[in-house]
């Protein structure tokens, strides 16, 4: 193994200090790095907070910031963070209009967000669970929340700076939730510090197909293909699963895991954008990049988030982040 570290005990506090200090302008650390906040608080706005296991940044602390989250709790990596941290998180960026959990389907997860939910007051959930590519794995009961969060947590981080309540926002994001399907290919495995060799092993020649965001099983082992016929593949199950309601406007969102250099990233972007568009969508927003990562796992996942008015200027709307900007 061979990563930038001190010590596998601290690289997550080191990186955090780092995190903090390189966006100073933006941010804000929490005591005993329990969670990162927006630096400037907008009082009587619902305050957003999600989180997770680090390893997948700039998810979710790079998306704290004007538009989009009040705050974010990091776990250990891919260890769900607790629920006192929630609670922490909640208390310091609370204004008065309550706050609202956004909050990816895996079982730590739920169950350490519904905690500090119970234990909190003014505190609504909007679970995402939008990868196609397995009803279940190990860390999850029923479907994954991957990239599509990124999508919610922006749609939301609008409205909610436009002043919508605590309700409708809850409400919207279970609407864009139910509007997003993701799914991923592997390349390579990831290797976490504390375990110094690779999750999983993979030949040179195999991809793992509908692979989750910790190196989870997919739906199958197989042999590399061509980008057009992953991207086909990956699609097709987008598509399937949508029915009929893949038609029409649509933001496409190509994620990289953190090993795919962009070039492979827009080539993928580029075949999946044929594919929809040749079977009626109209893809009309786009983002390519690596957003929601599984530390340094080659490959990527493609997002179909269908639009409306509504979202598509929501989604348009200024946004003041570590790792999204524009409008501002």
């Amino acid at each position: 193994m061979k990563k930038f570290l001190n010590s596998v005990d601290t690289v997550l506090t080191e990186s955090l200090d780092g995190f903090v200090a390189a966006h100073a302008d933006v941010l804000v650390l929490g005591d005993e790095h329990k969670f990162v906040r927006r630096r400037t608080l907008k009082p009587g706005k619902v305050a957003l907070i999600s989180g997770g296991g680090s390893g997948h940044e700039p998810l979710h602390g790079g998306l704290v910031g004007h538009g989009m989250l009040d705050a974010a709790c990091p776990g250990q990596v891919f260890t769900s963070p607790t629920p006192d941290q929630m609670m922490a998180a909640a208390e310091a960026v609370n204004t008065g209009a309550g706050c609202l959990f956004i909050v990816k389907n895996y079982e730590g997860d739920v169950m350490n967000f519904d905690m500090a939910a119970e234990m909190s007051e003014g505190v609504m959930q909007v679970v995402t669970n939008d990868d196609v590519a397995v009803e279940n794995s190990s860390y999850t009961t029923g479907r994954r929340g991957v990239a599509g969060t990124l999508v919610v947590e922006k749609i939301l981080g609008a409205a909610a700076e436009q002043g919508m309540a605590l309700k409708p926002l809850k409400a919207l994001g279970e609407r864009v939730n139910g509007a997003t399907r993701s799914m991923g290919v592997a390349l390579t495995s990831c290797t976490v510090p504390a375990a110094g060799k690779p999750t999983f092993d993979i030949g040179d020649g195999e991809m793992e197909f509908g692979v989750g965001i910790h190196g989870e099983p997919g739906r199958r082992r197989d042999a590399l293909k061509s980008a057009d016929a992953i991207a086909e593949e990956i699609c097709a199950a987008i598509s399937g699963d949508l029915g009929d309601g893949a038609k029409g406007p649509a933001l496409l969102f190509v994620n990289g895991f953190g090993g795919t250099p962009l070039m492979e990233l827009y080539l993928m972007y580029n075949s999946a954008r044929k594919i929809f568009e040749s079977n009626g969508v109209t893809v009309t927003r786009s983002l390519v990049g690596s957003y929601v990562t599984s530390l340094d796992m080659a490959g990527c996942s493609i997002t179909l988030t269908m639009l409306d008015d509504e979202t598509t200027a929501f989604w348009d709307a200024p946004v003041h982040t570590a790792a999204l900007r524009w409008g501002m």
